[in-house]
């Protein structure tokens, strides 16, 4: 059972936000790391009584030695599971090797369609009728491992990027704390690409 709970952010925190005001995931927030100061989502955690800390990639010389100081970070306050909300970074191999599967990521279209820095843009450019969210297990790739969970949202013909990811966002925080719950209470089955949640027993 994961017990303590690294979030990732890069913004305003509105994925936070949830998983903050979710009862039974908040007292497993240990700590949210950023890869920017003074962003929203570092006031959000503030707020609740959540530790912060940023690194920033500048700060190291090369990407193996930031991805190092992460995974030291952990490491010291003996973090369990990690979930990326908005996290604008793509972590290399030795973070991988030792959160893989107990890692979670949300992301803003219906993988494997749009990953990527910018769902919401590219769906509304290529001109689909519906979008969407997934919540997947992070692997080596961008956007690439197993789906956990997915959610649809129509394109509507008069959406632009504002009301299309306001839509979006409440989608993410309906399925992103269902995913949580699943992973803090060992709910979620994995058999190659597919996964699947065990629902809690009546």
């Amino acid at each position: 059972m994961s017990e303590r709970i690294a979030v990732l952010v890069s913004g305003s925190g509105t994925n936070l936000q949830a998983l903050i005001d979710d009862p039974f995931i908040r007292p497993h927030l240990t700590l949210v790391l950023s890869d920017r100061p003074g962003i929203r989502a570092l006031d959000r955690a503030e707020a609740a009584g959540i530790p912060t800390v940023v690194l920033e990639p500048r700060s190291y010389p090369d990407r193996e030695s930031f991805d190092q100081a992460i995974l030291d970070l952990f490491l010291e306050r003996d973090i369990d599971a990690l979930v990326s909300a908005g996290y604008l970074r793509v972590l290399g191999k030795r973070v991988l090797d030792v959160y893989e599967g107990r890692w979670l990521n949300v992301h803003p279209a219906l993988l494997p369609a749009f990953p990527g820095m910018h769902g919401v843009r590219d769906a509304l450019a290529y001109g689909v009728h519906v979008t969407g969210v997934t919540v997947h297990l992070v692997d080596e790739g961008v956007d690439s491992g197993p789906i956990v969970l997915q959610g649809s949202v129509e394109v509507r013909p008069d959406d632009d990027w504002d009301s299309l990811e306001l839509r979006i966002h409440e989608v993410e925080h309906r399925l992103l704390p269902r995913a949580v719950r699943a992973m803090i209470d060992g709910r979620l089955r994995r058999d190659g690409r597919r996964v699947r949640i065990v629902e809690e027993e009546p």
